[in-house]
């Protein structure tokens, strides 16, 4: 973030931290997949479906969530419980609202600049005990 811009939370929806979190998770996945090896695209589109679907974050937030801080887990709350006027189409109505909350998380740590600490929960959540 810009030096002078101060991050506070209480200016963003959850919603919208969660609109910041998909897209962070994403870059997060490509880096990941992409650092495993040269592949073509649709390989690539294949691989991050296993870090991007509801199902998969739902997954995640399960082993994330018992190295979360009390702050973390706040922030994980109000985006899961937030309301969307969109439903899921691919995904159990549980799945998805965890998903928000594990993007919503993301979203705060992004703009809270702690990029490390999503990593070390990326890592938690997606990679810890993935099978190769």
């Amino acid at each position: 973030m810009e030096k002078g811009i101060t991050f506070k939370p209480e200016n963003y929806s959850p919603l919208v931290l969660a609109y910041m979190g998909d897209a962070y998770i994403e870059l997060l996945t490509r880096a990941y997949i992409i650092g495993n090896g040269d592949c073509n695209p649709a390989t690539l589109n294949t691989l991050a479906k296993d870090f991007v679907t509801a199902n998969s974050q739902s997954e995640a937030v399960e082993r994330m969530i018992p190295h979360l801080t009390e702050e973390e887990t706040s922030v994980y709350k109000q985006g899961r419980n937030a309301k969307s006027n969109h439903s899921p189409k691919n995904a159990a109505a549980l799945d998805y609202r965890r998903a928000t909350g594990l993007e919503c998380l993301f979203g705060y740590l992004f703009f809270a600049g702690r990029t490390e600490r999503a990593a070390e929960l990326f890592f938690i959540g997606f990679l810890q005990n993935r099978q190769v």
